[in-house]
């Protein structure tokens, strides 16, 4: 099983740290190189992590607010400087387009970018789709989940007492369909299982929301902002953001497996326990990132 490797470049808030930059994530799967946005200072964090922006094949952008987008322009003019070549596919919520049109005059990009304003499925192969929904923060913006499929898998062991050639009967039994060899039939189901899909969900920015517990549904892992503790719940529905107890109750609802808590504010750079210990109140399998920190799924 091929996994997920998640590059955690920034998991601070508005207000970088010593110890937290602004929010960018790096999801890895085969040759896919996704960035989950781009706070000031994302392409130092790629050279931190001794990852290479040039691998880069999306971009999803949650919203607009500086701390998550002010490393773009900074990352674009290292894209170009690299001859990045490819059309980097950047996706977003509503006024996408416009802003990153301005973007390109002021600051002069010239990379090929293919940009798309999203909302729902909108991106689809035959092994993995992406899908967006609306959150709530006061400004166009959006979480996204990353779905790897159910796929039928060949037993070599047990296809291997069949003697089969290398040819398109193996695509076939694959496929679910059932081949002839030899003058017998050979069933899919006695030489396949089934490898189940994984998903991610990220939500950065928002207020509680059902949308969030619809598009995290049965999520592997949900890395959601925790900004605020308990006792400023307050604060949060001000700001418009998530409590740490607040995203265990998304994690809980969705019947999720392990919550990720991220975005965490510049109050806690000392005690981020008292985020991560309201949360597992809620939600036991609960762990909190730092910057440069990896997952595998």
């Amino acid at each position: 099983m091929e996994k997920i490797k998640i590059h955690f470049l920034g998991t601070g808030n508005a207000i970088p740290t010593k110890k937290r930059n602004h929010s960018a994530i790096l999801l890895i799967y085969k040759h896919e190189n996704v960035l989950i946005d781009c706070g000031e200072g994302t392409q130092r964090q790629f050279k931190m992590a001794d990852l290479s922006p040039s691998k880069l094949t999306k971009l999803l952008i949650t919203h607009w607010h500086g701390d998550h987008i002010l490393g773009l322009p900074g990352l674009f003019q290292t894209l170009r400087m690299s001859e990045y070549s490819r059309a980097l596919e950047v996706y977003g919520p509503k006024k996408t387009k416009e802003y990153l049109n301005s973007l390109e005059k002021l600051f002069n990009i010239k990379i090929n970018l293919d940009v798309k304003e999203v909302n729902n499925k909108f991106f689809e192969t035959k092994e993995f789709y992406l899908e967006s929904a609306e959150m709530s923060h006061g400004t166009p913006c959006l979480a996204y989940s990353f779905v790897i499929k159910d796929r039928l898998r060949l037993d070599k062991k047990k296809l291997a007492k069949y003697k089969l050639p290398n040819s398109p009967l193996i695509s076939k039994l694959q496929n679910g369909e059932n081949v002839k060899f030899n003058n017998k039939t050979i069933k899919a189901k006695d030489v396949t299982y089934l490898e189940k899909g994984r998903k991610i969900t990220i939500i950065l920015d928002t207020l509680p929301n059902n949308n969030a517990v619809k598009l995290a549904t049965n999520s592997h892992n949900i890395i959601c902002e925790s900004t605020f503790s308990k006792e400023e719940e307050k604060t949060a529905k001000e700001y418009l953001h998530l409590t740490s107890e607040q995203a265990a109750h998304i994690a809980k609802k969705s019947n999720s497996k392990k919550l990720i808590l991220t975005h965490i504010s510049q109050r806690y750079e000392h005690n981020p326990n008292k985020i991560l210990s309201e949360a597992k109140k809620v939600f036991r399998n609960t762990f909190l990132v730092n910057d440069f920190d990896v997952i595998e799924i």
